[in-house]
């Protein structure tokens, strides 16, 4: 039987996700008190046709969810393999999440959403730690993340826990603040300055060709590779579940699209779970108005 514990912070598609199971065939329950795990893989093995499983374990139990580890202990002991996918967001999101929908956090007695995100972190550090899977929905849509479903437990692919945003900028706009890393690649011939050019973006070819026709941008492009190719499993290790990576050039439109474009390409080419965003790449054109 195929059992899966879906848990993670409140906000973060617990919910979506056990709707995206049930979809593919999953037997989906919600808010199980953990120390009726093993009674409940029982009841799925004695004689039914159901043989996937998935559960939806978290906070909203109060102290039940203190016996989640000893609930977990006694299926192995039982001989019951499990899966835990753990869902996570930024601080930030959550945030947001919480006073769009106008919900209060169930763990913010004092009124303070982050105050409560901050208790549930800490309540799910242990949980975290010991997930097969980690999605981080800060910034994938809900398409997105079905289809990581759908890759994990249809289509049986190999999973990185980490996603990785590869971004464009423009310094003129500023850093952006969720960066891990930032890179400045204003050194680099500015395609501005040629007529031609100047109000086509990263996006076209005629100004990526431009800018990778030079062997500075070229060889800047390969150690970039190399370092953050160097880094993953090392982020990975540590528990990262999320890596943005910046590019910015005077603003945003030219030579940090192109390098953040190559860089997407060359990541997504190694299976590595990477979205791409220009952060400022119309800006210049709407300032014009």
């Amino acid at each position: 039987m195929k059992f899966v514990i879906v848990t993670g912070m409140s906000g973060a598609g617990k919910t979506t996700v056990l709707k995206f199971l049930e979809d593919i065939n999953y037997f989906c329950a919600d808010n199980l008190p953990p120390a009726l795990l093993l009674k409940f893989a029982e009841l799925f093995e004695q004689g039914s046709e159901i043989d996937k499983v998935a559960l939806g374990i978290d906070i909203r139990g109060g102290k039940l969810f203190d016996d989640l580890f000893k609930g977990l202990s006694m299926l192995t002991e039982n001989g019951y393999d499990y899966d835990i996918l753990f869902l996570d967001a930024s601080d930030e999101s959550l945030i947001k999440r919480f006073k769009e929908t106008r919900r209060s956090h169930p763990l913010s007695k004092t009124g303070s959403i982050a105050n409560g995100i901050k208790i549930e972190r800490d309540i799910l550090n242990e949980v975290k730690k010991r997930a097969n899977y980690i999605i981080d929905t800060s910034n994938i849509l809900t398409r997105e993340l079905k289809e990581k479903i759908n890759s994990i437990f249809v289509l049986n692919e190999s999973f990185e826990s980490l996603m990785i945003t590869v971004c464009s900028f423009g310094f003129k706009y500023g850093i952006p603040i969720d960066s891990d890393l930032a890179f400045d690649v204003r050194f680099l011939p500015n395609p501005f300055y040629i007529q031609e050019l100047k109000e086509c973006t990263g996006n076209d070819a005629s100004v990526a060709d431009y800018v990778m026709s030079f062997e500075e941008s070229r060889i800047f492009l390969a150690k970039l590779i190399d370092m953050v190719e160097f880094l993953i499993p090392q982020y990975i290790k540590e528990g990262k579940n999320r890596l943005v990576i910046s590019i910015g050039c005077t603003g945003g439109k030219h030579r940090s699209v192109t390098l953040a474009n190559e860089l997407y390409k060359a990541l997504e080419s190694k299976q590595h779970s990477v979205r791409l965003k220009h952060n400022d790449i119309e800006k210049d054109a709407r300032h014009k108005k």
